[in-house]
């Protein structure tokens, strides 16, 4: 013989399992408890002045060190989440794999039935912690940093077998223009920020490559 259920009970039943659904799908996966706030991302560090290596005379050594000025961005979890080494993207700045599982797929907009805008959005979405942008995909595998040191990764951004036949002009606007790139800068809820700003992040890359876009050693 089934027991019956009161209805007060039920309802309560309900309202439980209703908290759970939401506490996982806050945070896409990850469960947390609905009551409390997430823990504050730390505070973004800065980024030197392009002027602030003018007084190196020699280019080559001008340019590696304004590229290792560069690098504080490109090895942030900002950029390397999108940039992985696998066909899973990571998140949170641990780099932590993407929950639910997803993967970069053909395009790197996702597989078929769980495209990356199936939940990333035109903007961030706070309440759920879900990051967004109208361009939101993974960076082509030929762009992948996870793992490499930053002169393997600076050979990678000027190479145009692999980054997509651009120039060290369009390497230059791209980096310093393009607003998915900057995205970085205003990551919604629990993100820390990619250091200093785009326009600072830019005008370092125009003054490496005009100091000839050389790569730090490594």
């Amino acid at each position: 013989m089934r027991a019956r259920i009161a209805p007060a009970a039920q309802v309560a039943m309900f309202a439980v399992t209703s908290v759970t659904i939401v506490a996982v799908n806050s945070d896409i996966g990850t469960p947390r408890n609905p009551v409390e706030p997430p823990a504050l991302a730390t505070a973004a560090e800065s980024l030197r002045p392009a002027a602030a290596f003018t007084s190196i005379a020699n280019p080559r050594a001008r340019a590696e060190s304004l590229f290792v000025e560069i690098g504080k961005v490109l090895q942030h979890p900002r950029c390397v989440n999108c940039h992985p080494a696998g066909d899973r993207p990571l998140q949170t700045d641990a780099g932590r794999p993407h929950e639910p599982l997803v993967v970069r797929g053909a395009d790197g907009h996702g597989a078929p039935g769980m495209r990356c805008e199936t939940c990333h959005h035109v903007q961030n979405f706070d309440p759920a912690h879900v990051p967004g942008h109208p361009q939101w995909h993974l960076a082509p595998i030929e762009m992948a940093w996870q793992g490499k040191t930053l002169a393997q990764i600076c050979e990678q951004i000027k190479d145009p077998a692999r980054n997509g036949k651009k120039s060290i002009a369009q390497i230059v606007h791209h980096l310093g223009e393009d607003s998915l790139v900057g995205w970085g800068w205003a990551p919604g809820a629990g993100r820390t920020p990619a250091p200093g700003t785009q326009k600072d992040f830019g005008a370092l890359a125009k003054a490496w490559a005009d100091a000839g876009a050389h790569c730090p050693p490594g």
